[in-house]
């Protein structure tokens, strides 16, 4: 998962360099940059938790940055800065890490 969530950071960023230079996709870039590159940050985060409930609480974390990373491209898409069929992969990727994490966070809440 770290080299996932890494991998996806790194699309992250090549998408966000390749956004016109508009006000709008600017503003959108930037969040989707920031929210991007913390899914990874959070889920290192997450590896070298101090407990079950810092572990769920940093998952958690990671879980709404890659939400809000689905949200961002739709408003792309939505804006018509970039086309639908270019951001469904990375958009995919996003909804697979959200899907992995909430089901770690079950497990790790199963076994408290």
């Amino acid at each position: 998962m770290k080299d996932r969530t890494k991998a996806f950071a790194l699309r992250t960023i090549r998408l966000t360099e390749s956004l016109p230079t508009t006000g709008a996709a600017g503003v959108i870039g930037k969040q989707l940059l920031r929210s991007g590159t913390s899914v990874g940050a959070n889920y290192r985060a997450a590896c070298r938790a101090k407990s079950s409930a810092d572990f769920v609480s940093k998952l958690g974390t990671v879980e709404e940055e890659a939400d809000e990373c689905v949200y961002w491209m739709e408003l792309l898409i939505g804006a018509e800065l970039v086309k639908q069929d270019q951001l469904s992969p990375l958009m995919q990727e996003a909804h697979e890490l959200a899907a992995i994490v909430v089901a770690s966070i079950k497990t790790a809440r199963s076994r408290r």
